[in-house]
């Protein structure tokens, strides 16, 4: 495999993830809270054609990023009232909602089939500017790529050096705790879902708007189910997150190159490597207790209201 080759690889990995890293870390938010959202799917697809649609209204891409993200954060208020308010059970609603989200996004979509948008801009880092063409022209990314590890970094700072970031990790442990020490559990719940939903958006957004540029029913293809197992892949530590993202990403953009390169095996079989990558990886880590899940991952509070 040559350096042009390994470059490329390494490109496709960081386009194809962004989206799927900020679905992530938007999970990782939600189970720090003690929720665990099945319905990422259905916020996934809400999300991207609603980005979709504002952009193909306005001409504005920013707009639809915008739109995507607030879409996100809707769609997870609608889950947080069935598993916080409600007392749901948060399987059950995940997938309630997962279903709700492709009869809706089909809805919003429908309209924008085959419609071309106008994309996010792409430029290149000075830094990188410098070398051949031929390489520089690979990381020619937009503004969502640009800052998807500061947001990571932010979501770590967030969590650990923040007082409510303090709060959502102690909700997550022990509500009747935290409801102890003077915090709202529900509240900040709701707060984690709605933090958490916008940042699944922007990773719709970047689905639709930049990396593909189109919308199709159930384009976002499982993400949203994969995004909840890098959570338990990355340990609940959105640091970990951004290893996550790439190793899977990294492998849909290996078994790509294999295809292009025609290697004589079928290409239903090479789908599936980043899959069986990632069932590999949860397995080999499952039996790692050094960290664990939130204490109240999944679990209903009773506290008072």
């Amino acid at each position: 495999m040559t350096l042009l080759s390994i470059l490329g690889v390494l490109s496709s990995a960081i386009f194809s993830g962004t989206s799927l890293l900020y679905t992530t870390l938007g999970e990782v938010i939600d189970e720090r809270a003690g929720i665990v959202n099945l319905g990422l799917e259905g916020v996934l697809l809400v999300s991207a054609s609603t980005g979709f649609a504002v952009t193909s209204l306005t001409g504005n891409p920013y707009l639809g990023v915008l739109a995507a993200a607030l879409a996100g954060g809707l769609m997870n208020m609608v889950f947080g009232y069935l598993v916080v308010t409600r007392n749901g059970n948060q399987l059950a609603s995940g997938l309630a909602l997962m279903f709700f989200g492709f009869g809706l996004s089909a809805l919003i979509g429908k309209p924008y089939v085959s419609v071309k948008i106008n994309s996010l801009s792409k430029f290149i880092l000075p830094v990188i500017a410098n070398l051949p063409l031929k390489y520089s022209s690979l990381f020619k990314f937009d503004l969502l790529i640009y800052l998807v590890i500061p947001v990571a970094i932010f979501v770590w700072w967030l969590l650990y050096r923040t007082r409510w970031g303090l709060g959502v990790r102690a909700v997550g442990e022990n509500t009747d705790t935290a409801f102890a020490s003077g915090r709202d559990p529900r509240r900040i719940r709701y707060q984690a879902l709605f933090v958490g939903g916008m940042l699944a958006g922007l990773g719709a957004a970047h689905l639709s708007i930049v990396y593909t540029m189109n919308w199709a029913e159930g384009m976002t293809a499982g993400r949203g189910f994969i995004a909840v197992a890098l959570v338990i892949f990355s340990k609940w530590h959105p640091l970990r997150a951004i290893v996550g993202a790439l190793v899977f990403s990294g492998a849909v953009a290996f078994q790509l190159l294999l295809q292009a390169s025609g290697v004589n095996i079928s290409s239903n079989l090479l789908d599936t490597i980043p899959y069986i990558l990632t069932l590999v990886v949860l397995i080999a880590w499952g039996g790692n207790r050094r960290h664990t899940a939130p204490a109240m991952l999944g679990r209903v509070y009773q506290g008072s209201e």
